[in-house]
């Protein structure tokens, strides 16, 4: 009967670890526990230097993007200025064009200015060879 005493109290103080176990009450060795703690406290300032790390890179990238949005802003601005006075311009060589004198010289002017880079290319191109 002693053996049955025996096997019931064992089964008993398995059956109490098992309530412990359930209710988070495991314990380890200390020794165990101190490697875990450490192991726990260099995993966690491991994070929170990847953290912090992340945090300061994703505040530089929107430091990045604010700048660039500003430089895109100032250009569109600089575009919508620079198209005013190309309508404008554009509009001055169409009234230009309406008169047929006008024409006339515009065409002028423009035959001087072929003439020009031609003879330019064409003399540059004779010293090339006489002086190469």
């Amino acid at each position: 009967m002693s053996y049955r005493r025996d096997h019931r109290a064992s089964r008993g103080a398995l059956l109490d670890k098992l309530d412990s176990l359930e209710e988070g009450g495991l314990r380890a060795s200390s020794s165990y526990s101190n490697g875990i703690d450490d192991h726990n406290e260099q995993a966690m300032d491991s994070l929170h230097d990847r953290v912090s790390f992340l945090k300061r890179l994703t505040g530089d990238i929107h430091e990045e993007v604010e700048s660039h949005n500003r430089v895109l802003d100032r250009m569109g601005n600089e575009m919508d200025a620079s198209r005013g006075i190309m309508s404008g311009t554009m509009d001055r060589f169409k009234m230009v064009f309406d008169k047929k004198s006008n024409r006339r010289a515009c065409k002028l002017s423009m035959y001087f200015v072929v003439s020009f880079f031609a003879l330019y290319y064409i003399i540059r191109a004779l010293f090339y060879f006489m002086y190469g």
